[in-house]
């Protein structure tokens, strides 16, 4: 009897240590604040992310330029760049973190005749050297130049690329990536750049010197106007237990096929 009492005794405490273990599951919250031409791919790993642990997660969408400044100001854990961090920002105490690289899509109306431009062709477009769709063998209309707002990762990659800092002479600035594809799907003088996962069919994406953007071309670096995803944190403060989760999460192996569904290619 003493031996029986004693065994339910053992087995009651091991229910109670395992009963223990459980409530040590990370709670919390992660947010997440920058780029919007990673949106699909961060909303992707956020939410698997939030199915697989309960933590909930958050993507702010207002821009590389405003999400580096959100976490150097403590206003999220994560900052999102679709820019590596410029060498003042590194000083000022934030490191980067290359998650994914991406394709920045030279993009037209479906309805311009145009599919093949060069770097360089690109580049005379955006400086106003080229001012007509005729001069490259499209359609006798109006070039319309449309871009990002400064600050934009998207912008930052585009113009470093083509070597045009400073010189392009934009009609619109615009400030989100989906702004950008519905401007150009609705003027067939358009032409702009959006990351190559956000493309949908109302724009046309051309072949850049002879290359279409793909995942392929992208990771092998035969198509040149590409750029990193970057998650930014501070280099001199650890990570909530639970931002730390999320970090380890998307950055491991196994999140690189979701990352790949989102159509970027993962840098690990």
């Amino acid at each position: 009897m003493k031996k029986m009492i004693t065994m339910m005794m053992v087995a009651v405490l091991a229910l109670s240590m395992l009963a223990g273990c459980g409530s040590t599951k990370t709670t919390g919250s992660v947010a997440t604040d920058g780029s919007t031409s990673m949106e699909k791919v961060i909303g992707a790993l956020g939410e698997a992310f939030q199915n697989d642990t309960g933590i909930s997660f958050t993507y702010n969408p207002t821009g590389s330029g405003s999400g580096i400044k959100a976490v150097q100001e403590g206003r999220c854990d994560i900052g999102l760049s679709s820019r590596d961090l410029k060498d003042e920002e590194k000083e000022a105490g934030l490191t980067g973190t290359v998650l994914a690289y991406d394709g920045i899509a030279i993009i037209v109306n479906p309805e311009n005749p145009v599919a093949d431009l060069s770097v360089d062709t690109i580049a005379k477009i955006y400086t106003g050297e080229i001012t007509n769709w005729s001069e490259v063998g499209g359609n006798d209309v109006e070039i319309v130049l449309i871009g990002r707002e400064a600050g934009s990762g998207t912008r930052d990659g585009f113009e470093s690329i083509t070597d045009t800092e400073d010189a392009c002479k934009y009609r619109q600035e615009l400030t989100s990536t989906g702004d950008v594809i519905t401007t150009v799907s609705q003027n067939p003088g358009a032409i702009g750049y959006a990351s190559v996962a956000s493309v949908k069919d109302s724009v046309k994406a051309l072949t850049v010197d002879g290359v279409a953007a793909t995942e392929a071309t992208i990771k092998d670096g035969s198509y040149v106007v590409q750029r990193p995803f970057v998650l930014v944190t501070k280099s001199d403060a650890e990570l909530s237990e639970a931002a730390q989760k999320f970090f380890d999460y998307i950055t491991s192996a196994d999140a690189n096929e979701i990352i790949a569904a989102a159509g970027v290619v993962s840098a690990n």
